[in-house]
């Protein structure tokens, strides 16, 4: 019985010491993402990501310049064959990302990123 006893204790406190942790949100991670720019249209590594710190790793591919705007931050001009990035911090939801180069996002330089 004694040993019956310590064993529920035990187990008792084991629960208790993971309740915590398996009741915290979700942490924030980085995520790298990698974005081919070119006429018209953007190529991304991944269209879903965990919400947190993400690096856009910008590679244009194309002939003209072009840059990414997503959630209010924009990165530089990239010349043709250049690469640059853009870090933003997201929270989960949906992310209308273009190509602010006058008539780009016209020609179709858009989309939606998911950030779960």
């Amino acid at each position: 019985m004694f040993r019956t006893r310590i064993l529920a204790l035990a187990a008792l406190a084991c629960l208790v010491a993971v309740a915590p942790a398996a009741a915290r949100p979700s942490a924030a991670r980085a995520t790298t993402i990698t974005v081919k720019m070119k006429e018209f249209k953007f190529i991304l590594s991944k269209s879903s990501v965990p919400h947190g710190t993400i690096t856009l790793k910008l590679v244009n591919i194309g002939k003209l310049a072009h840059d990414i705007k997503i959630a209010g931050k924009k990165s530089k001009l990239i010349k043709p064959g250049k690469t640059g990035k853009l870090v933003v911090t997201l929270k989960p939801g949906k992310y209308l990302y273009t190509c602010p180069v006058p008539g780009h996002t016209k020609a179709g330089m858009k989309g939606t990123l998911k950030v779960t």
